[in-house]
């Protein structure tokens, strides 16, 4: 288990207006957000993504996944929380004869993936049990995803992440510092769990995940 950066870049790209956030009736922003609907990826920015859509950011992450755990073309990968699944298009770019598969909760999500790989994607919670047997993954990845979990059910996802994965990474929200925990508190709609990185690294090691980790961070 090791800290490694592949998200980092993509995430600091973005500028954030923490303050407004906060008091902008932040409450039903955070129901709203909850839903994972249309509001949370395409509608107004206040309820989430204020528009996803594919624009090509998630290659250099595909690319460094396949350079980090050296990812045959015939490689068999699962994102846990795939959200609209651009990054799978992505590496489904790069590695042509890949086994990609994911799921999410939203059903926005899914059905406004990239259409190429749509039918290889379906609709399940990450602390659910998945359809899959031990070590059946050569990489399970879940990107900003596991912090809007609790704790009982973080556990219950990341031990089915341990159990199908032959390699693992997992990328939380996480704060080193007292201004850091205050951006995320602000910004943060989904999030359920906000830990430390000292914090998440103890959960880890407590759930006996033994795979990669990635941070981000709101400075």
């Amino acid at each position: 288990m090791q800290k490694i950066h592949i998200i980092t870049p993509l995430h600091t790209a973005t500028k954030r207006e923490y303050l407004p956030r906060m008091i902008e009736d932040k409450v039903a922003c955070m129901r709203k957000a909850k839903e994972y609907e249309f509001d949370y990826w395409d509608g107004d920015r206040r309820y989430g993504y204020g528009g996803y859509r594919y624009d090509g950011r998630w290659k250099p992450v595909a690319q460094s996944l396949i350079d980090v755990y050296s990812l045959k073309n015939d490689a068999c990968i699962l994102d846990v929380g795939c959200g609209k699944a651009h990054l799978l298009f992505e590496l489904g770019q790069l590695l042509p004869n890949a086994n990609l598969i994911g799921f999410d909760i939203s059903q926005h999500g899914l059905a406004n993936a990239p259409e190429m790989i749509r039918d290889r994607l379906f609709r399940q919670k990450a602390q659910e049990p998945y359809p899959h047997a031990d070590d059946h993954f050569d990489l399970v990845i879940s990107l900003n995803a596991l912090h809007n979990l609790e704790l009982p059910e973080f556990k219950a996802a990341i031990t089915e992440i341990e159990r199908v994965g032959k390699q693992k990474y997992v990328c939380v929200e996480s704060y080193r510092n007292e201004q850091e925990l205050f951006n995320l508190q602000c910004w943060a709609l989904t999030c359920e769990s906000f830990f430390s990185e000292r914090e998440w690294v103890w959960l880890y090691q407590q759930f006996g995940y033994t795979g990669d980790y990635e941070f981000i961070f709101f400075e």
